[in-house]
């Protein structure tokens, strides 16, 4: 394959993943209606280890070897992947799902990139100029947008919708996963980095989930709901993961992040098309603030460039 196709081949995996994960907030929010979050969090992502594995098992034959192990020393970097990526994000998610609509939740998602641009500032002592502060401190103006409802003095006088901190706490846990993931990667395969992190993380869940009454959820549940947690499981999870890491892998979590800013336009359209939701113009505001943030804040940097010219 040829370099040009094979970068045509990875842009397609990281769109085709957005598209994927932008339907996840629709199906997200018609399962929170009748799960509760760990039960639904733990169904997703027992469908989800369970085709993983059998992707892993099949991979790992066809390399010659027998049955996929995880080895010991990257059990810490999996179990914490697993923690951040499924346990911590995925209950924020339905819980947030539960009280707010698809589209705006996806659309404070949106502000992601800043946060790891942020992040990688503060934590990792990454170079920031001029141009990605400022675009990182209008993608968390156009998040205080769209939680005011385009009144900026209710956040002091009311708060913020509690559905609103719930997705603002998957900002930060996803934000965290995306840069540890740069790091396992170094160490693991895409495919064995996420079935390895979602069968932990599943685990993880099995115990609230069970206390919140996931055997009485999952018996009442009817066929819309397990027709979505299969989306969820295997499209949203198992394939969209995996072509994630890949973008992670070739062009570092930074990079990858960005096409983030994709999926509250699909998870919008959708979330009007088959929910009938409303836009009002604050979240259309707030949301093209939060996007255009994101571009300013995730630009490379002149010695980026040199080197990609390079390349």
């Amino acid at each position: 394959m040829s370099r040009q196709r094979a970068g045509l081949v990875l842009y397609a995996k990281l769109v085709g993943s957005m598209a994927l994960w932008g339907g996840t907030w629709v199906s997200g929010r018609v399962v929170a209606q009748s799960l509760s979050p760990f039960s639904a969090a733990f169904l997703r992502f027992l469908f989800a280890s369970a085709f993983l594995y059998l992707l892993l098992c099949r991979a790992t034959a066809q390399e010659g070897g027998t049955w996929p192990k995880l080895p010991r020393a990257l059990v810490p970097g999996m179990a914490f992947l697993a923690l951040t990526g499924v346990f911590l994000y995925n209950s924020l998610f339905f819980s947030g799902l539960a009280r707010i609509p698809a589209g705006r939740a996806a659309l404070i998602m949106a502000c992601m990139p800043s946060t790891v641009a942020l992040y990688s500032w503060l934590a990792l002592h990454t170079p920031t100029g001029l141009v990605k502060s400022l675009g990182i401190a209008l993608s968390l103006c156009g998040v205080a947008v769209i939680f005011s409802g385009g009144n900026l003095v209710s956040l002091f006088t009311h708060g913020a919708d509690p559905g609103d901190l719930f997705i603002l706490g998957c900002v930060a846990t996803w934000a965290a996963y995306t840069i540890a993931a740069g790091r396992v990667m170094r160490q693991s395969t895409p495919l064995a980095a996420v079935t390895w992190s979602c069968i932990i993380g599943c685990a993880m869940l099995l115990p609230p989930a069970l206390a919140t009454g996931l055997a009485e959820q999952a018996l009442r549940a009817d066929w819309v709901i397990w027709a979505n947690l299969l989306f969820l499981g295997v499209g949203a999870t198992g394939l969209a993961f995996t072509w994630y890491y890949d973008g992670i892998l070739a062009l570092g979590a930074p990079r990858a992040s960005v096409f983030i800013n994709l999926v509250p336009v699909f998870a919008t359209l959708l979330g009007v098309l088959i929910l009938g939701e409303a836009v009002g113009a604050a979240l259309v505001l707030g949301g093209a603030m939060v996007l255009c943030g994101v571009v300013l804040a995730n630009r490379p940097a002149p010695a980026d460039a040199a080197v990609t010219g390079k390349a």
